[in-house]
């Protein structure tokens, strides 16, 4: 599957397959800012690559969840309006406007002529309710992988089991959070690897490792981690604001 990726930031990035256009967790507030949701205070420390004016026309926006600011600020709530958001059951129904909300392995197709793209749920373990994507093209055998914010867990093994998975986007960033507790809420490096391992994918794209005060893991870490399982020729890095072209 051919895909050509912009990462903006954060978890936000611009997926440009078969003539569609999908954005994830859109995430384009001004920098830094500081939110606070139930008892924890999140603070972001730099800006988007990209503005909501410099956007194209975007088919459907894939939002793994919509209460973490990291995931959906007030831009990028404002965003929303008038377009196909693919989400969380739960928070299509917060949102409203004809959101659309899939459980774990439902699907939803977008349709432009004869083209289409199929979006699957795939389960996700955070704080609260989150899914990731499988988005697969008309006509292709290969398909993506988008973790949203989740840690390494059994039931993402099944993915693999359901799909051909030729290029994941991980969620990284080792997202810690006081008031939530000790361990890790998204994926470290090691848990990546194991992700890797598991999916069989050709190409990993890490995303949300940067920008936030509350991710442990950044680059390097993440570098080492697949350096010492000896899978560091999976790993593509992505300049933000520029598009890169996989597959």
């Amino acid at each position: 599957m051919k895909i050509t990726i912009t990462h903006i930031g954060t978890a936000t990035v611009l997926l440009e397959i078969g003539g569609f256009r999908l954005l994830t967790d859109p995430v384009f507030d001004p920098a830094p800012a500081q939110y606070r949701f139930g008892t924890a205070t999140l603070n972001s420390t730099a800006g988007p690559a990209l503005t909501i004016d410099q956007l194209p026309a975007i088919d459907a926006v894939l939002l793994s969840h919509d209460e973490h600011p990291d995931n959906l600020d007030h831009a990028g709530r404002a965003l929303l309006a008038g377009r196909t958001v693919v989400t969380t059951t739960s928070g299509a129904g917060r949102l409203g406007d004809g959101a659309v909300g899939l459980d774990p392995w439902a699907s939803h197709e977008i349709t432009r002529g004869t083209e289409s793209l199929r979006i699957t749920a795939t389960p996700a373990l955070h704080a609260g309710d989150v899914i990731g994507f499988v988005v697969e093209q008309h006509g292709e055998q290969e398909a993506l992988y988008i973790s949203g914010d989740t840690v390494y867990f059994d039931e993402l093994d099944e993915i693999a089991q359901r799909f051909t998975i030729d290029t994941a986007v991980l969620h990284f960033g080792a997202a810690q959070v006081d008031e939530i507790g000790e361990l890790p809420i998204t994926l470290d490096g090691a848990q990546g690897v194991e992700l890797l391992r598991s999916l069989g994918a050709r190409n990993v794209v890490p995303i949300h490792y940067t920008s936030w005060a509350h991710f442990s893991q950044g680059r390097e870490d993440v570098n080492s981690a697949f350096d010492q399982a000896g899978l560091t020729t999976h790993l593509h890095w992505l300049t933000p604001g520029t598009p890169t072209t996989l597959g």
